[in-house]
């Protein structure tokens, strides 16, 4: 965390700032994808999709999120 409330996180790769306190649903929501339909590994370990609501977001988290495509 700094001076200014953020946090740093990595997601997908790229480095990335958000507000504290921001829970796992709303970092996806943020980065314009629905929490139902996307995978979410963070830290290496994969999240259940049931915390996404209460998950909070922490400070050098590294996270590894994939939506799901529908089409044929």
């Amino acid at each position: 965390m700094t001076i200014d409330s953020t946090l740093s996180l990595r997601i997908n790769g790229e480095h990335r700032r958000v507000p504290e306190g921001m829970t796992l649903a709303e970092l996806v929501n943020s980065i314009g994808l629905d929490p139902l339909r996307v995978a979410v590994e963070r830290n290496l370990e994969i999240v259940p999709r049931s915390t996404f609501g209460t998950l909070r977001v922490e400070d050098g988290d590294d996270y590894e999120i994939v939506h799901f495509v529908g089409g044929g």
